[in-house]
């Protein structure tokens, strides 16, 4: 599966809050914070942009299944199930 973003770009520090308390018992066992957010943040964007991704997409996705609704599959006639 490809990246969503370059993973070659430059990290950039930033600050984020936190709670204390979890990000004390984060360190106490040797969470890398940041490799676990970036991996948080990457997955966020994925979902947001599949969602954006169908949202721009959906009269063409309904005209196929509208069609497909009416006259089937090219291979209706081939299937055994």
């Amino acid at each position: 599966m490809s990246a969503i973003y370059d993973e070659t770009a430059i990290k950039k520090a930033t600050n984020v809050t936190i709670n204390s308390d979890l990000l004390q018992k984060a360190k106490s066992y040797k969470i890398n914070i940041s490799k676990n957010f970036e991996a948080y943040l990457a997955e966020v964007v994925r979902k947001r942009e599949e969602q954006q991704w169908l949202e721009e997409n959906k009269s063409a996705i309904d005209a196929v299944n509208k069609r497909i609704e009416k006259e089937g599959l090219f291979s209706d006639e081939h299937r055994r199930f």
